[in-house]
Protein backbone atom coordinates (compact mmCIF):
# COMPACT_ATOMS: atom_id res chain seq x y z
CA UNK A 1 0.00 0.00 0.00
CA UNK A 2 1.27 3.40 -0.64
CA UNK A 3 2.31 5.67 1.78
CA UNK A 4 -0.27 8.65 2.45
CA UNK A 5 0.86 12.52 1.19
CA UNK A 6 0.44 13.33 4.55
CA UNK A 7 3.25 10.78 5.72
CA UNK A 8 5.58 11.24 2.62
CA UNK A 9 5.50 14.99 3.47
CA UNK A 10 6.13 14.20 7.50
CA UNK A 11 9.27 12.04 6.10
CA UNK A 12 10.69 14.45 3.72
CA UNK A 13 10.04 17.09 6.55
CA UNK A 14 11.93 15.47 9.01
CA UNK A 15 14.69 14.71 6.37
CA UNK A 16 15.31 18.29 5.69
CA UNK A 17 15.17 19.14 9.28
CA UNK A 18 17.94 16.20 10.04
CA UNK A 19 19.98 17.24 7.09
CA UNK A 20 20.02 20.96 8.26
CA UNK A 21 20.46 20.10 12.01
CA UNK A 22 23.64 18.19 11.13
CA UNK A 23 24.92 20.89 8.92
CA UNK A 24 24.77 23.55 11.48
CA UNK A 25 27.79 24.68 12.72
CA UNK A 26 29.02 25.84 16.05
CA UNK A 27 31.13 28.62 17.46
CA UNK A 28 34.46 28.70 18.03
CA UNK A 29 35.32 27.72 21.75
CA UNK A 30 38.66 27.89 23.32
CA UNK A 31 40.21 24.55 22.75
CA UNK A 32 40.69 24.13 26.71
CA UNK A 33 37.41 23.94 26.97
CA UNK A 34 36.70 21.59 24.36
CA UNK A 35 38.83 19.21 25.65
CA UNK A 36 37.18 19.74 29.52
CA UNK A 37 33.79 20.22 29.29
CA UNK A 38 30.56 18.16 28.45
CA UNK A 39 28.63 19.36 25.30
CA UNK A 40 25.14 19.53 25.96
CA UNK A 41 22.13 19.80 23.48
CA UNK A 42 19.10 22.25 24.93
CA UNK A 43 15.83 20.26 24.22
CA UNK A 44 13.02 22.73 24.79
CA UNK A 45 9.27 21.64 25.77
CA UNK A 46 6.48 23.79 26.28
CA UNK A 47 5.87 27.46 26.94
CA UNK A 48 2.47 28.06 28.70
CA UNK A 49 0.92 31.44 29.55
CA UNK A 50 2.73 33.49 32.26
CA UNK A 51 5.83 31.20 31.83
CA UNK A 52 9.48 30.55 30.35
CA UNK A 53 10.43 27.94 27.63
CA UNK A 54 10.66 24.79 30.05
CA UNK A 55 14.16 24.09 28.88
CA UNK A 56 16.36 20.62 29.67
CA UNK A 57 19.84 20.29 28.80
CA UNK A 58 22.36 17.79 30.61
CA UNK A 59 21.04 17.01 33.84
CA UNK A 60 19.74 20.52 34.35
CA UNK A 61 15.85 21.14 33.97
CA UNK A 62 13.85 24.46 34.27
CA UNK A 63 11.16 23.12 36.88
CA UNK A 64 9.17 26.00 37.35
CA UNK A 65 8.89 30.06 36.34
CA UNK A 66 6.96 33.03 35.58
CA UNK A 67 7.20 35.21 33.15
CA UNK A 68 5.68 38.99 33.64
CA UNK A 69 3.35 40.90 31.24
CA UNK A 70 6.44 43.11 28.95
CA UNK A 71 5.73 46.82 30.33
CA UNK A 72 6.50 49.19 27.51
CA UNK A 73 5.88 53.06 26.81
CA UNK A 74 6.00 55.27 23.76
CA UNK A 75 7.41 59.42 23.71
CA UNK A 76 7.27 60.85 20.31
CA UNK A 77 7.53 64.76 19.51
CA UNK A 78 4.79 66.70 17.89
CA UNK A 79 5.31 65.01 13.97
CA UNK A 80 6.39 61.58 15.50
CA UNK A 81 9.76 62.28 13.35
CA UNK A 82 11.46 61.22 16.71
CA UNK A 83 10.24 58.22 19.02
CA UNK A 84 11.95 56.99 22.07
CA UNK A 85 10.32 53.40 23.14
CA UNK A 86 11.31 51.79 26.58
CA UNK A 87 10.22 47.77 27.29
CA UNK A 88 10.58 46.31 30.59
CA UNK A 89 10.11 42.51 31.34
CA UNK A 90 10.88 40.90 34.33
CA UNK A 91 10.77 36.80 34.67
CA UNK A 92 11.84 34.34 37.43
CA UNK A 93 12.56 30.46 37.32
CA UNK A 94 14.01 27.98 38.94
CA UNK A 95 16.49 25.46 37.24
CA UNK A 96 17.29 21.97 39.34
CA UNK A 97 19.77 19.42 38.45
CA UNK A 98 19.50 15.68 39.45
CA UNK A 99 21.19 16.04 42.51
CA UNK A 100 17.95 17.80 43.64
CA UNK A 101 19.90 21.20 44.06
CA UNK A 102 17.93 24.23 42.62
CA UNK A 103 19.13 27.27 41.47
CA UNK A 104 16.24 30.33 42.35
CA UNK A 105 16.38 33.62 39.43
CA UNK A 106 15.06 36.58 39.25
CA UNK A 107 15.68 38.74 36.35
CA UNK A 108 14.71 41.28 34.01
CA UNK A 109 15.12 43.02 30.81
CA UNK A 110 15.68 46.23 29.79
CA UNK A 111 15.67 48.16 26.33
CA UNK A 112 15.94 51.53 25.19
CA UNK A 113 15.35 52.53 21.33
CA UNK A 114 15.69 56.31 20.15
CA UNK A 115 14.92 56.38 16.51
CA UNK A 116 14.34 58.41 13.66
CA UNK A 117 10.57 58.37 11.44
CA UNK A 118 9.84 59.34 8.10
CA UNK A 119 5.97 61.22 7.54
CA UNK A 120 4.38 61.55 4.44
CA UNK A 121 4.11 65.53 3.84
CA UNK A 122 2.05 64.36 -0.01
CA UNK A 123 0.95 61.17 -1.67
CA UNK A 124 4.56 60.26 -2.96
CA UNK A 125 6.79 62.71 -0.86
CA UNK A 126 8.38 62.36 2.45
CA UNK A 127 9.87 63.91 4.91
CA UNK A 128 12.74 62.53 7.62
CA UNK A 129 14.14 59.37 7.50
CA UNK A 130 13.64 55.75 9.19
CA UNK A 131 16.82 54.87 11.18
CA UNK A 132 17.96 53.52 14.48
CA UNK A 133 19.21 56.59 16.56
CA UNK A 134 20.41 54.65 19.11
CA UNK A 135 19.33 51.19 21.50
CA UNK A 136 20.20 50.14 24.72
CA UNK A 137 19.55 46.45 26.32
CA UNK A 138 20.33 46.18 29.71
CA UNK A 139 19.89 42.65 31.50
CA UNK A 140 20.32 41.59 34.92
CA UNK A 141 19.81 38.34 36.96
CA UNK A 142 20.34 36.87 40.50
CA UNK A 143 21.08 33.69 41.46
CA UNK A 144 20.69 31.66 44.57
CA UNK A 145 21.15 28.13 45.27
CA UNK A 146 19.00 26.64 47.36
CA UNK A 147 17.48 29.65 48.33
CA UNK A 148 20.44 30.72 50.22
CA UNK A 149 20.31 34.40 50.60
CA UNK A 150 24.21 34.62 51.79
CA UNK A 151 26.03 34.18 48.54
CA UNK A 152 23.98 35.77 45.73
CA UNK A 153 25.33 35.57 42.23
CA UNK A 154 24.75 38.43 40.37
CA UNK A 155 24.53 38.41 36.41
CA UNK A 156 24.84 42.03 34.58
CA UNK A 157 24.62 42.32 30.05
CA UNK A 158 24.36 45.43 29.11
CA UNK A 159 24.96 46.32 25.39
CA UNK A 160 24.64 49.62 23.38
CA UNK A 161 24.60 50.69 19.65
CA UNK A 162 24.13 54.13 17.83
CA UNK A 163 24.53 55.00 13.96
CA UNK A 164 27.64 57.25 14.98
CA UNK A 165 29.15 54.77 17.15
CA UNK A 166 30.56 51.16 17.22
CA UNK A 167 28.77 49.95 19.93
CA UNK A 168 29.48 49.26 23.33
CA UNK A 169 29.42 46.01 25.53
CA UNK A 170 30.57 44.84 29.33
CA UNK A 171 28.90 41.46 30.76
CA UNK A 172 29.77 39.59 33.22
CA UNK A 173 29.08 37.04 36.71
CA UNK A 174 29.74 38.07 39.69
CA UNK A 175 29.56 37.24 43.69
CA UNK A 176 30.98 39.93 44.39
CA UNK A 177 34.49 38.30 45.72
CA UNK A 178 34.36 36.52 41.93
CA UNK A 179 34.11 38.42 38.54
CA UNK A 180 33.32 35.94 35.70
CA UNK A 181 33.49 37.44 32.47
CA UNK A 182 31.17 37.06 29.20
CA UNK A 183 33.09 37.22 25.77
CA UNK A 184 30.64 37.29 22.69
CA UNK A 185 31.84 34.61 20.07
CA UNK A 186 30.18 33.37 16.66
CA UNK A 187 30.96 31.08 14.17
CA UNK A 188 31.43 33.81 11.51
CA UNK A 189 29.69 36.17 8.66
CA UNK A 190 25.87 36.94 9.63
CA UNK A 191 24.24 35.41 6.09
CA UNK A 192 21.09 36.99 4.63
CA UNK A 193 19.47 33.87 4.52
CA UNK A 194 17.53 32.27 7.99
CA UNK A 195 18.46 28.79 7.31
CA UNK A 196 22.49 29.80 6.57
CA UNK A 197 22.96 31.94 9.26
CA UNK A 198 25.62 31.48 11.54
CA UNK A 199 25.56 30.36 15.33
CA UNK A 200 26.17 32.97 18.14
CA UNK A 201 26.70 32.42 21.73
CA UNK A 202 29.16 33.39 24.82
CA UNK A 203 32.27 31.93 26.63
CA UNK A 204 32.59 32.46 30.48
CA UNK A 205 35.93 33.22 31.54
CA UNK A 206 37.83 33.43 34.95
CA UNK A 207 41.38 34.43 35.39
CA UNK A 208 42.07 33.03 31.62
CA UNK A 209 40.23 29.37 32.63
CA UNK A 210 37.15 28.91 30.24
CA UNK A 211 34.57 27.32 32.54
CA UNK A 212 31.78 27.37 29.46
CA UNK A 213 29.90 28.10 26.90
CA UNK A 214 26.53 29.19 25.40
CA UNK A 215 25.42 29.09 21.62
CA UNK A 216 22.07 29.82 20.76
CA UNK A 217 20.55 30.16 17.14
CA UNK A 218 19.44 32.90 15.04
CA UNK A 219 16.38 33.65 13.60
CA UNK A 220 14.29 30.33 12.43
CA UNK A 221 17.40 28.46 13.43
CA UNK A 222 15.60 26.87 16.13
CA UNK A 223 17.51 23.60 16.35
CA UNK A 224 21.03 24.37 17.54
CA UNK A 225 21.39 26.14 21.24
CA UNK A 226 23.88 24.36 23.40
CA UNK A 227 25.87 24.19 26.12
CA UNK A 228 29.30 23.59 27.46
CA UNK A 229 30.26 23.47 30.77
CA UNK A 230 33.82 22.58 32.06
CA UNK A 231 33.41 19.03 34.18
CA UNK A 232 36.26 19.59 36.46
CA UNK A 233 34.09 22.38 38.18
CA UNK A 234 32.50 21.75 41.74
CA UNK A 235 28.82 21.05 41.56
CA UNK A 236 27.48 24.07 42.74
CA UNK A 237 29.47 26.43 40.03
CA UNK A 238 27.91 24.35 37.20
CA UNK A 239 24.78 24.66 38.41
CA UNK A 240 25.61 28.93 38.69
CA UNK A 241 26.35 28.68 35.38
CA UNK A 242 23.51 26.19 33.73
CA UNK A 243 21.41 28.88 35.56
CA UNK A 244 23.33 31.52 33.75
CA UNK A 245 22.96 30.49 30.61
CA UNK A 246 19.21 29.59 30.75
CA UNK A 247 18.70 33.10 31.95
CA UNK A 248 20.37 34.46 28.60
CA UNK A 249 18.78 31.95 26.20
CA UNK A 250 15.54 32.80 27.30
CA UNK A 251 16.50 36.72 26.14
CA UNK A 252 17.42 35.47 23.10
CA UNK A 253 14.72 33.26 22.52
CA UNK A 254 12.38 35.97 23.35
CA UNK A 255 14.11 38.32 21.21
CA UNK A 256 13.81 35.96 17.98
CA UNK A 257 9.53 35.22 18.49
CA UNK A 258 10.01 38.96 18.25
CA UNK A 259 11.56 39.07 15.23
CA UNK A 260 9.41 36.57 13.44
CA UNK A 261 6.36 38.83 14.31
CA UNK A 262 7.99 41.75 12.73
Amino acid sequence: MKDSPIKSYLLSFFILITGFTKAQKTIMISDSLAAHADKLNVKLGSQGPGKIWKMHFGEYAVVSSKMGWAKTSLKANLFSTKIESTSTQKFSFVLSNTSSDSAFVSAVNNIQVKALQEIEILPGFSWGSNELDQESKNFSAFININRDTVITWALFMHVARGHDNDGNYEAFLTNGERKIFISPVETGKISNNPFKQSPTGYEFFEKEQSLGALQYSNLMAMYNDIVWINRELDSGMKLILAASMTAILQVKMSERSDQQKE
